[in-house]
């Protein structure tokens, strides 16, 4: 169990290491952190949009003098609740592995902002994008990319602290990077661990995800700053990757079978699964095993849209609340009140 508590803001994890987490882990409320060893600085992935970057940025200039100037950003993947922020991290080096980089312009700041604001033109899947993404606000975001990309590994030195750049994906994403930093014993995730969340599979395959918890459990970290949720343990990362298990086999099950993607989705039994937070991104889970099983690693590219209305008819079959209900005083019926 972590001895952190899950609470807003920065937390220091080692000798000039720190997490910056954000409550409740869920849609968009990813997490990020910094590295510091004299006057120099690296920031590990920036937030959702401005107005949340802004604070961390700020938060962290009050608390630590080194980021009052940013020297390095390292994003973990291209996912915009890790890379929406990065504008605001004016002159630093951008460090992304080159697979994070090939990935970084596919969804544009301006798609979100259409889909969240004119979601009854979507039908469901506006509806659960809007559910999603509600908090947040895309109109000024302007997608700052790469400005130095790697493949397999790198070494970078803030000060005289060494920090590891480990590609890992495609798993969760393109291009996947574990940030660790050997003498503290810290490692940060990005999406390759959802701690107290279910995880989503947008891009796979699985068993590479499956390999990359592996690569994380090997490394010399007790502290785990996963991408969404409480900093986490060796546990939660092998709680994890059972979940990625279980799921490919009962996928693999259904496929077997001859069941379609679709049925297979109405038909899983979750079992202590349906319990945790997000459990319907099981979904796009599903379809890309199914892909896995066909196609192997060359992997199609699908729209994501439709994914979003399947994800809210399983939401509603688990009988879980609306994404963000907390925040909104929504009801289960999903209406504002």
């Amino acid at each position: 169990m972590s001895k952190w508590t899950f609470t807003k803001g920065l937390h220091e994890v080692g000798n000039g290491v720190w997490a910056y987490l954000q409550p409740d882990g869920s849609w968009g409320w990813s997490n990020a952190g910094v590295i510091v060893d004299g006057d120099q600085s690296l920031l590990v992935d920036t937030l959702f949009d401005l107005k949340l970057t802004g604070e961390m940025l700020d938060d962290m200039r009050r608390s630590i003098p080194a980021t009052r100037q940013i020297d390095v950003l390292v994003n973990t993947h291209a996912d915009g609740d890790h890379t929406f922020g990065n504008q605001l991290v004016e002159g630093a080096r951008i460090i992304t592995s080159q697979g994070t980089a090939d990935e970084f312009s596919v969804i544009q700041p301006a798609v979100w902002q259409n889909l969240a604001d004119n979601a009854e033109q979507f039908g469901a899947a506006g509806a659960f994008i809007r559910e999603c993404f509600r908090p947040f606000n895309f109109s000024d975001v302007v997608l700052t990319p790469p400005t130095e990309t790697f493949s397999g590994h790198k070494e970078i030195r803030v000060g005289d602290k060494i920090v590891e750049l480990i590609e890992v994906g495609p798993a969760h994403s393109l291009g996947d990077t574990l940030i660790h930093v050997p003498a503290d014993g810290v490692v940060y995730t990005g999406d390759i661990l959802f701690n107290g969340g279910t995880p989503i599979a947008w891009y796979g395959p699985v068993h590479r995800w499956v390999r990359a918890c592996d690569v994380l459990l090997d490394l010399d970290a007790e502290v785990i700053v996963a991408g969404h949720g409480p900093i986490a343990t060796k546990g939660d990362v092998r709680r994890m990757k059972q979940y990625l298990v279980d799921i490919t086999g009962e996928a693999r099950r259904f496929y077997d079978a001859g069941v379609a993607w679709d049925e297979a989705v109405r038909e899983i039994n979750l079992g202590a699964y349906a319990d945790w937070d997000d459990a319907e991104r099981v979904a796009v889970t599903l379809q890309t095993l199914y892909d896995d099983f066909s196609v192997g690693d060359q992997r199609p590219v699908r729209d994501k849209m439709p994914y979003f209305a399947v994800m809210k008819a399983m939401r509603e079959k688990l009988g879980k609340p609306p994404v963000h209900a907390h925040l909104y005083g929504t009801c289960s019926c999903g209406k504002d009140h």
